[in-house]
């Protein structure tokens, strides 16, 4: 399994939307709202790289409302299995 981390910049008042519609994605396992910089950190899991590249690229930064993403691919180790 693949696994990767992904910080969610929204618009400004639209970060439960944003982050109730990515919950809604398959291969997101944990989205959390957070202060700062970003507004959600995702949890987000796939069999394959490619699987969860489209995950990101095609769903999760398609959502509406969403400004910018930044993708922290997990390294492997024995919390990625």
């Amino acid at each position: 399994m693949e696994l990767s981390f992904v910080l969610v910049k929204s618009k400004m008042g639209h970060e439960m939307d944003v982050m109730n519609d990515i919950l809604k994605i398959d291969g997101v396992k944990e989205a959390t709202g957070t202060f700062g910089q970003y507004d959600i950190f995702v949890k987000v899991q796939a069999p394959t790289r490619p699987e969860l590249d489209k995950i990101i690229t095609k769903k999760i930064r398609m959502v509406h409302n969403v400004l910018s993403t930044t993708t922290l691919p997990a390294l492997a180790g024995k919390n990625t299995k």
